[in-house]
C-alpha cells in the first residue's frame, strides 16, 4: 500500500505551533519549570526566573566622574564678578578626597582634591578636571583655567539606579553586563530557572565515533558533536544518549529511557520515510506526533511531538535529519527557540538583518531556504560555494544565514535577509517573527 505524503508544513506554520505547544507544555503540570538560587558570580547564561529589584541607589552618593578638583560654583562666580576673569581665579586646597573616602564639607572660597568615584563633599557643586587646572603645591593652592559650569562632570545619586527600580527582569537571560547590574545592587544570590535537560541521540548503523576504526561503508558521528555543542551553547544541560541502530525496538526502547531524564529529546537521522528510519514508527508508539515535514530546505524531514513517561507526564520530542548541515541548520530555526521557552525565556525568533547580496541566485525553489552566507569586506554577503546538506564545512565557514523565501531568485546588489549566528543562538528576548514577505 503506498504511503499517503501530506503537504509540507511552511515555516511560519510550524513555528505557530511549536511555540503553541511549548508554551502550553509549561504552563501545565508536567512542564512545570523548577528554580533554584545561585550565585551572582556563577549565574552567566542562566534564565531570571525572578526580576531584581534594587534595595539601594546606584550610585549611592553624587560622585565624582573625573580626577580634579571639587569646587563652589558660586566662588569662581563671585570672583569674575570682582573683575577676574573666573578661569583665572586660584583657590587653596582643604582636603583631599579618594574613592571610597567621605570629605568634609566644602567652605566657601575653597576647593578639594577628588579622585573618580568619590563622593563628592557637601557643599560642591561642580568637579573641575584636574587638565584644566595648575596646581601649586608649594602654595597650596589650584589655578582654575578653564569656564565652570553647575553639575559638571558630577555621577548624581541614583542617576543609573534608583531604590525600588526594577533592574532585571524575569525572563532575562544573564549576559555579563547583567551580572554586573546584579552585583552593583548588591545581589549576591540569584533565582533562575533550572536549566532545561536535553537528551540527545543520534540514530544510524553506519555511525562510528572519532578515535574507532573507520570501516568500509562507515561515517564517523559529526552530529553527536555538534547537537551536543549546539544545546551548550544555548545554555541547557547536554545529556549525551549514544547512538541508536536502525532498530524499531531498539529505538523505541532508547525513546522511553531518554523521555525519562529529559524535558526536550533530540535525535538525528531516521526521521525520512525509507525502510530504515523508523523514528516517526517508535515515536507514534511511545507518544504521539504533532506535525513532520517542512517546507524548508535544508531541513524538509523535520519531526515534532511528544513522548510518554512512566508517570504519565511528557517529554519534547524534535527529529532533526541526518544530513549534518540539515540537522544544524533545524536545530538553529526551530530547537533553539523551543529551548528558550523551556529554559525560562520568552518566545523569541531570530532578527533578520537586510543587507545587499554579493552573490547569484538564479534558480528558485519551492521551499524556503537557508543558505551559509557570511559577510565580506565590503559588508556585503556572499554564499558559500558548495551549498550541499552534507557539507558541513560550510557551516563553519558561514557566520550566518540568508533567508529565502519560495520563489525568490537573487541579483548582486538585491538586498537579502540575512540571519547573523549570534542572533540564531541566542535571540533577543521578546516575541518576533521573521518577516516573511
Amino acid at each position: 500500500m503506498a504511503t499517503a505524503f501530506k503537504p509540507l508544513m511552511p515555516l511560519d506554520e510550524a513555528w505557530s505551533n511549536l511555540r503553541a505547544a511549548v508554551e502550553q507544555h509549561v504552563a501545565g503540570a508536567q512542564g512545570q519549570r523548577q528554580t533554584e538560587s545561585v550565585s551572582s558570580f556563577e549565574a552567566l547564561g542562566r534564565v531570571l526566573a525572578q526580576a531584581v529589584v534594587s534595595p539601594v541607589d546606584v550610585p549611592p552618593l553624587d560622585n565624582s566622574a573625573m580626577d580634579g578638583y571639587a569646587v563652589r560654583v558660586a566662588d569662581l562666580a563671585q570672583a569674575g564678578q570682582a573683575g577676574v576673569a573666573a578661569e583665572a581665579v586660584t583657590l587653596p586646597q582643604a582636603q583631599r578626597i579618594a574613592a571610597g573616602q567621605l570629605g568634609a564639607a566644602l567652605q566657601a572660597g575653597q576647593c578639594a582634591r577628588i579622585f573618580t568615584g568619590a563622593p563628592v563633599p557637601d557643599g560642591a557643586d561642580a568637579v573641575v578636571m584636574q587638565e584644566h587646572t595648575s596646581a601649586d603645591a608649594t602654595a597650596g593652592t589650584v589655578r582654575f583655567n578653564e569656564p565652570v559650569k553647575p553639575g559638571q562632570n558630577i555621577r548624581r545619586r541614583g542617576e543609573d539606579i534608583a531604590q525600588g527600580q526594577t533592574v532585571l527582569q524575569a525572563g532575562l537571560r544573564l549576559t555579563a553586563a547583567g551580572l554586573g547590574v546584579a552585583a552593583s545592587v548588591g545581589a549576591a544570590e540569584l533565582s533562575v530557572f533550572k536549566r532545561p535537560r536535553v537528551g540527545i541521540l543520534t540514530t544510524g548503523n553506519e555511525l562510528v565515533m572519532p578515535g574507532q576504526p573507520l570501516p568500509a561503508g562507515a561515517i564517523y558521528n559529526s552530529n553527536r558533536h555538534t547537537l551536543r555543542g549546539l544545546v551548550q551553547a544555548c545554555g541547557a544541560d547536554a545529556q549525551d544518549l549514544g547512538i541508536v541502530p536502525d532498530k524499531l525496538e531498539a529505538t523505541r526502547a532508547a525513546l522511553r529511557q531518554a523521555a525519562e531524564t529529559s524535558d526536550l529529546v533530540i535525535s538525528s537521522g531516521g526521521v525520512s520515510v525509507g525502510e530504515e528510519d523508523h523514528l516517526r514508527n517508535a515515536v507514534l508508539a511511545e507518544g504521539g506526533l504533532d506535525f513532520w515535514a517542512l517546507a524548508i530546505k535544508p531541513g524538509k524531514p523535520f519531526v515534532f511531538g511528544w513522548l510518554r513517561r512512566v508517570d504519565g507526564s511528557r517529554a519534547l520530542y524534535m527529529g532533526l535529519p541526518g544530513n549534518p548541515v540539515a540537522s544544524y541548520v533545524t536545530f538553529l530555526l526551530l530547537a533553539r527557540p523551543v529551548l528558550g521557552v523551556l529554559a525560562g525565556e520568552p518566545w523569541a525568533l531570530p532578527q533578520a538583518l537586510s543587507l545587499i547580496a554579493d552573490f547569484n541566485w538564479p534558480k528558485a525553489d519551492k521551499r524556503r531556504e537557508f543558505a551559509r552566507a557570511r559577510l565580506n569586506a565590503d559588508g556585503r554577503v556572499t554564499l558559500y560555494p558548495n551549498q550541499g546538506s552534507g557539507v558541513l564545512t560550510s557551516a563553519v565557514w558561514a557566520d550566518g544565514l540568508i533567508d529565502l523565501l519560495p520563489g525568490q531568485t537573487v541579483q548582486p546588489g538585491d538586498t537579502v535577509a540575512y540571519l547573523p549566528l549570534p542572533e540564531l543562538l541566542q535571540p533577543a528576548s521578546g516575541a518576533r517573527q521573521l518577516a516573511t514577505g
